[in-house]
């Protein structure tokens, strides 16, 4: 079966999903410049997917799907930062955390299927 559309990309869906879930985490987060970077972040993880398939190319949908698990990284990675400064608790974070490493392996995955 071939993919139609992006919408139907399961990496697509659970990043939509992360990145949901940051807005509604880090909504009352005073700290506007991280709260921008770690929202900005999450949705680049969608929106790299999208972009990368639309494009309608193997070769450039890999390397926007390389985009897009770099910006997981750039999610995990302030995942530890709001932890450790006390933005989000440790439920939150290991919601957050385990979301974002799922969606980065299903990324993974897809590359190596292209």
């Amino acid at each position: 079966m071939t993919i139609q559309r992006f919408e139907d990309i399961i990496a697509w869906q659970k990043s939509k999903q992360l990145a949901l879930l940051i807005y509604n985490v880090f909504d009352a987060c005073k700290d506007y410049s991280f709260k921008d970077q770690i929202q900005r972040a999450s949705v680049s993880v969608m929106n790299n997917i999208a972009e990368g398939f639309e494009r309608k190319s193997d070769k450039e949908f890999k390397q926007f799907l390389f985009y897009a698990k770099g910006s997981c990284g750039e999610v995990r990675s302030m995942l530890y930062l709001a932890k450790d400064l006390g933005k989000i608790n440790k439920t939150d974070f290991n919601v957050l955390f385990n979301l974002s490493e799922e969606t980065s392996k299903i990324i993974s995955g897809l590359i190596k299927t292209l």
